[in-house]
């Protein structure tokens, strides 16, 4: 690395939107095919800096300069920035689905890159199109050239992104999140892949992001950003060796922390389910019909004040299954039990006397939580419904105690918190609403379906700590699904390994991460360190 003639150089860069400064003063330079990481908590304003780069924040006003090639980009016209974008800096976005146009195949947008800017006739930027997926690691390319987004597994698509942005080999990636939402041994991959090819085009790489594990790994130096302000750069190593400033110290600490009471001898066995397998219809061909086995014969059981963790990639099976123990998905054989007493084909009204004792907290609370209810009415929906002997006034007592409880006291957020609505809350706080909403019934059972993995690091070891009170207090249990190792070895009493709609391996949490015994255990422990 060349550290004398930066490729990029950003020099006291703030950003500003009418009176919000949301970046303040960031000075920083990226050497030519250096790796360089940009980390911070959701807000800090990393993101709007790495779109800045390319002028793509609509309504800014910028402040100093930021110089790429010499060239200071924010006096560029339009038109020069039109022929640098995707050319000489180009970008991955966070999330492929939404970045990815569904109305073209993934080859055609690949190719469009070459034409625009390389001129490329049709065949030719096709066969380029081709090359680059086969490139990125996608299987059958010459197939999956003339596939649509949706039809691309979530790694296959963040590929075909990587292959888009590397079409005219740029001289910056810009990589925003690039591997949040998948899978640990994805995740694996993509770096190796990015690594690989950062190597062979010799460019630079801007990686962004809020794992500091993917951080130490990935890059050659990292900058630390808190509220638009860059408090910390150094190599990584150093940094995280010796970190300067408080707030990189507590990012590095936020790690998630093992805080569970063992489980009593006795107690008693609360959910069983013996040989369970789903399966979801699809057609083959044009007339003709087959099934999906999502789930296939899965025997576990859960006691009271356990937690059991179940992990595996996408498509393993495990949110089907989360789904099936509450009987939202309709099994196609075997047995399941809510102490004792049948699950599948009971009536309405016992599903409903089940489903109190019983309750989920989803993945997205943004998707989950209805915008068009308060926060009052989405935890009183619930009472209303399994709590009928409790009259209106106790029933809002309630819910204000629940809110306390989960960290959302009024007395800190206002006296009109009851009467906001979800889009008003930041995302930890949301998630804590989606805990609150399944609580407020007071179950015995929670199934918690990937509750941490878009959170920050900080946030998501106070979810993880709300979760752990919660359970010592009531002697609640856990179905804990996530692909998130560290979560799971900070929450689980017991791990269950799924890999193609059954498990592959079973243990205590400390005995299955000192000594897995399954090769598809250790290739997941492996990607996660």
């Amino acid at each position: 690395m060349n550290q004398e003639t930066p490729l990029l150089a950003l020099e006291n860069l703030s950003i500003q939107f009418g009176r919000n400064r949301v970046v303040k003063n960031v000075s920083l330079a990226i050497a030519p095919g250096e790796k360089f990481g940009l980390v911070g908590e959701s807000g800090s304003g990393k993101s709007v800096t790495a779109l800045s780069l390319l002028r793509l924040v609509a309504g800014a006003s910028y402040e100093g300069a930021i110089r790429f090639g010499g060239q200071n980009l924010l006096e560029a016209s339009e038109r020069s920035m039109r022929g640098l974008r995707g050319k000489e800096i180009a970008m991955i976005f966070q999330e492929p689905m939404t970045a990815l146009d569904p109305l073209y195949r993934v080859g055609d947008q690949i190719a469009e890159v070459l034409k625009t800017h390389e001129a490329m006739r049709p065949n030719a930027a096709r066969a380029r199109a081709i090359e680059l997926l086969h490139k990125t690691g996608i299987p059958e390319p010459e197939r999956r050239v003339d596939s649509y987004p949706h039809q691309l597994s979530g790694g296959q698509r963040q590929r075909a992104m990587i292959a888009m942005a590397l079409a005219c080999r740029p001289k910056l990636l810009v990589a925003d999140e690039p591997t949040t939402a998948l899978d640990v041994t994805v995740q694996a991959q993509i770096l190796d892949l990015l690594d690989d090819l950062q190597r062979e085009f010799g460019m630079a790489i801007l990686f962004i992001t809020h794992d500091l594990n993917l951080v130490r790994r990935f890059t050659h130096r990292v900058g630390v950003m808190q509220q638009g302000e860059l408090v910390e750069i150094g190599p990584t190593d150093e940094v995280f060796a010796h970190p300067a400033h408080p707030y990189t110290r507590r990012l590095i600490d936020s790690r998630p922390q093992r805080s569970v009471e063992e489980v009593k001898a006795d107690a008693p066995i609360l959910v069983l389910a013996e040989h369970v397998t789903v399966e979801f219809p699809r057609a083959k061909g044009w007339f003709g019909r087959e099934t999906f086995r999502a789930v296939s014969d899965v025997t576990l059981s859960l006691k009271r004040g356990e937690t059991l963790g179940i992990v595996g990639e996408s498509g393993s099976g495990k949110t089907t299954l989360g789904m099936a123990l509450l009987a939202l998905q309709p099994i196609a054989s075997g047995h399941l039990a809510l102490e004792g007493a049948t699950i599948e084909g009971a009536s309405r009204a016992t599903l409903r006397a089940m489903r109190r004792r019983m309750q989920v907290v989803f993945q997205d609370p943004f998707a989950s939580l209805n915008p068009r209810m308060t926060i009052e009415q989405i935890l009183d929906e619930g009472l209303a419904l399994h709590a009928p002997e409790l009259g209106r006034p106790e029933r809002r007592a309630r819910v204000l105690s629940t809110l306390t409880e989960v960290g959302l006291d009024a007395a800190r957020l206002g006296s009109d918190i009851l009467s906001r609505y979800p889009h008003e809350f930041s995302g930890g706080q949301r998630q804590r609403i989606a805990i609150a909403r399944a609580i407020v019934i007071r179950p015995e059972i929670l199934v918690l379906d990937e509750p941490t993995s878009a959170l920050d690091v900080s946030v998501q070891q106070q979810v993880l700590a709300l979760l752990s009170g919660l359970q010592k207090r009531y002697g609640m249990s856990y179905v804990f699904i996530s692909h998130d190792l560290a979560v799971m070895r900070a929450m689980a009493h017991r791990i269950i390994v799924m890999k193609d709609g059954g498990i592959v391996e079973e243990d205590r949490t400390e005995e299955l991460f000192s000594a897995p015994r399954a090769e598809y255990t250790k290739t997941l422990l492996s990607a996660s360190l």
